[in-house]
């Protein structure tokens, strides 16, 4: 087990490093403005009828990117969360996107790069959680890849969180009716579960089914993770975020993308509690 997460952080580095240098080798999109933008981190998306809650905006060298939660194309029960195992739609399948004209593919899931990669990790297998969708070229001019509400993302996280730290999120639901006041969310962090793949959280308000996928800031605004489950026990009410850079570490090392999390135009406006 340490040589596995010397292997794992080494590759995290990697995928930091390489972030960095894509970001100065090629110029990045250029964005709709946030106040016009339609498509954007926090829209709802829909795949075969299932409503998740999109969380950042992703690019390579030639398309545009907007995350989900690999499980919201699942075709199993709520209770079928281990990647390895559960039943998922196909690479292909349209996703249609809340502020688009033309819906997106699902081109890439975890859940079935695990199973085609035979992965037998335990913890790997319970949080690695994150799906991307293709953005159609046509759409790609009405995207802004700011948070709703708290700005940024400014970064990648790589550290993960200890007991008390803060985070960030914005979910969209539609179980709320449209009542987006509802949709920022502050809170805290219980600390890391899974060594590291998964943040435990708990935020008021708490994400509910329908915010799955939605993004997680640290309290510096980088992307932190991407809100995979609800819990009813141990702890009622906290919500389980799966760690974005160890999802991304393991797209970059088990599929043909290449891609990095894209920095929001609009600054980060931080927490609005000091602790």
């Amino acid at each position: 087990m340490p040589r596995r997460r010397t292997l794992l952080a080494a590759l995290i580095a990697a995928l930091a490093a390489g972030a960095i240098g894509a970001a100065s080798a090629s110029a990045a999109p250029t964005w709709a403005p946030a106040a016009t933008a339609t498509i954007h981190p926090g829209v709802q998306v829909f795949t075969d009828g299932a409503q998740c809650t999109a969380n950042f905006v992703f690019a390579d060298a030639t398309d545009v990117y907007l995350g989900q939660a690999a499980h919201c194309s699942g075709t199993g029960a709520a209770t079928d969360t281990n990647g390895c195992t559960a039943q998922s739609l196909p690479l292909g399948t349209p996703v249609e996107i809340t502020g688009a004209d033309h819906p997106g593919t699902l081109v890439y899931n975890s859940w079935l790069t695990m199973q085609s990669q035979g992965e037998a990790d335990p913890d790997t297998c319970a949080f690695n959680d994150l799906a991307l969708i293709r953005i159609d070229p046509a759409d790609v001019a009405k995207v802004n890849p700011s948070i709703p509400f708290w700005g940024g993302p400014t970064g990648l996280d790589s550290d993960g969180t200890i007991t008390g730290d803060k985070v960030l999120s914005y979910g969209n639901s539609e179980l709320r009716g449209g009542l987006t006041a509802l949709s920022p969310k502050e809170g805290a962090s219980l600390g890391d579960d899974g060594n590291g793949w998964s943040h435990t959280v708990y935020t008021a308000t708490p994400g509910i089914p329908g915010d799955s996928g939605s993004a997680f800031l640290n309290r510096s605004g980088q992307a932190l993770g991407v809100l995979s489950t609800v819990a009813i026990a141990p702890l009622a009410a906290s919500n389980g975020v799966g760690d974005l850079s160890r999802e991304l570490a393991y797209l970059a090392a088990h599929s043909s993308f290449s891609v990095t999390p894209q920095n929001g135009t609009e600054p980060f406006r931080g927490p609005l509690l000091p602790v």
